[in-house]
């Protein structure tokens, strides 16, 4: 399915592709529902800017969009990843005399992934401007949003921030705006988790950066566009700045039912103590639905039977996954079941060398869960219980 260009208002369009059938990004990154790939194109009195364009295999969509389009000064390339970048060649290939607009940082990294020529770009500075006659750019630099060279525009005149990766969210729809906020919110915070989560320090100053301008929408490379987006930036202010909440996250995998006996207890323990959960059984859970967990926990504790003196691979996959996210978690614990020995809970602890957590007694138990090891777990989960409390998670 291609789509048209379509007018968001008096001389801005937005072109790109909707990628219905996309169920993995970066090989890694799971697509329940797809994704977009958004590019603009800002008509000025004066001058024509592209903002953006597409991934490779949708570059004939927009190309065909640019038909009609008889001169396009200047490419503007928010970042450099191939799902925006890809097709700057093609673009410029239609339209030679065109520049690339870039920070410093991209300019090198364009040049190695697409071999664009050296000649072909601007460098701007952060907070510089670009007039298109009637109609101004801005750049701001959002480094680590998520590669350390992006920057997004903002449009003076109509007042739209054209965000980039910046409260984006992965869905494939034929809404141009947001019309499902519900759904809008569980993508945007699943994409928050999965790319932006770990460099939330920075993205707490990128945010206070764009403080200083009035958005009145927000037009990302990723999803629908925002027409009311004070509730988008509201939720990124929590998931940046907030608290973490009085939950508990537990991943798990159960070989022989001893682990799953532990899990299944220590939330129920849990749940009489106050606390909220969210288990995850790691052979069967979408790892972006543990991801936006993440967001929010202030303890994970992990349920891991011992596989060869180890943990699960499993569960050694989703701590070095926390790990690399860096949420805002606190407390952290280990639970499962073992046959001979191991060295489960040394293994996992020195996993996590990014998190700065609290390290809970562990639960660990030979065989099927006894009577004291089911009390142990209840004596867990009122640490727990008191730790959130202690620290007025809600």
């Amino acid at each position: 399915m291609t789509m048209r260009k379509r007018k968001i208002k008096d001389r801005i369009y937005w072109l790109g592709a909707v990628d219905w059938d996309r169920r993995l990004f970066d090989s890694l990154i799971p697509l329940p529902d797809g994704t977009t790939y958004n590019a603009y194109l800002i008509e000025g009195s004066e001058k024509t800017a592209l903002l953006d364009t597409v991934d490779p295999p949708k570059a004939d969509e927009l190309m065909a969009q640019l038909d009609g389009v008889s001169k396009i000064d200047f490419i503007v390339s928010h970042h450099a990843e191939q799902d925006h970048s890809g097709t700057i060649p093609r673009v410029l290939d239609r339209f030679p005399e065109a520049k690339v607009v870039v920070t410093p940082k991209a300019k090198p990294m364009l040049i190695d992934l697409l071999k664009i020529p050296e000649n072909a770009f601007i460098t701007v500075e952060d907070g510089e401007t670009l007039s298109l006659g009637d109609k101004t750019l801005t750049f701001i630099y959002t480094p680590w949003v998520h590669w350390p060279e992006t920057m997004v525009t903002y449009l003076k005149e109509d007042r739209i921030l054209f965000s980039c990766d910046f409260y984006g969210s992965h869905i494939a729809s034929s809404d141009l705006f947001v019309t499902e906020q519900g759904r809008v919110y569980e993508a945007a915070k699943r994409y928050f988790a999965e790319i932006m989560m770990p460099f939330r320090n920075v993205i707490e100053k990128n945010i206070e950066k764009l403080k200083g301008y009035d958005i009145q929408m927000i037009a990302p490379s990723h999803g629908q566009i925002h027409d009311n987006p004070a509730w988008i930036m509201e939720a990124y202010q929590d998931w940046v700045m907030g608290a973490p909440h009085n939950l508990v996250v537990l991943p798990f995998v159960s070989m022989h039912g001893s682990t799953r006996q532990m899990i299944d207890h220590l939330a129920s323990a849990l749940v009489e103590n106050g606390v909220g959960v969210e288990l995850f059984s790691l052979p069967v859970t979408d790892i972006g639905k543990l991801a936006m967990s993440l967001v929010d926990a202030a303890t994970v504790v992990v349920g891991t039977p011992t596989v060869l003196a180890g943990p699960h691979p499993l569960t050694a996959y989703a701590t070095f996954l926390a790990n690399a996210l860096r949420p805002k978690v606190k407390f952290l614990s280990i639970i499962g079941s073992y046959g001979w020995g191991g060295k489960t809970v040394e293994t996992l602890a020195g996993m996590i060398p990014n998190l700065k957590v609290e390290v809970l007694e562990p639960v660990l138990c030979k065989g099927v869960p006894s009577v004291p090891d089911l009390k142990a777990l209840d004596r867990l989960a009122g640490t727990i219980a008191q730790k959130h409390k202690e620290n007025g998670f809600r």
